[in-house]
């Protein structure tokens, strides 16, 4: 399959999902489960990419890095430190280490 192709095929299931999300019943949207698990959705999936991000090179797990960075980000948030300092930190930290050599 070319890219083009590959391209093409996307953008139509892209297109099929955002037309059958306006066709489902408003009420069925309305359930309380629902609600919860859209309400949820977010968080899981953001988390899900940072550990990702966070803990794989390829198809391994490794541990580098960016572990540290993660870690020093969240003790900051535990802190309640402003956002672009989380952020600041974590890359100085992950940084730093890459620079002594680790990872």
């Amino acid at each position: 399959m070319s890219t083009w192709a590959a391209v093409l095929a996307a953008s139509v299931i892209a297109f099929a999902c955002k037309l059958a999300g306006y066709s489902i019943p408003p009420r069925w949207l309305a359930h309380p489960r629902i609600i919860r698990v859209t309400a949820m959705l977010p968080a899981a999936l953001l988390a899900s990419l940072v550990v990702l991000q966070t803990f794989s090179t390829g198809t391994r797990l490794v541990l580098d890095a960016r572990a540290a960075g993660l870690v020093v980000a969240v003790v900051a948030l535990v802190l309640r430190a402003p956002f672009i300092v989380v952020v600041v930190l974590a890359a100085g930290t992950a940084a730093a280490l890459r620079a002594a050599g680790w990872g």
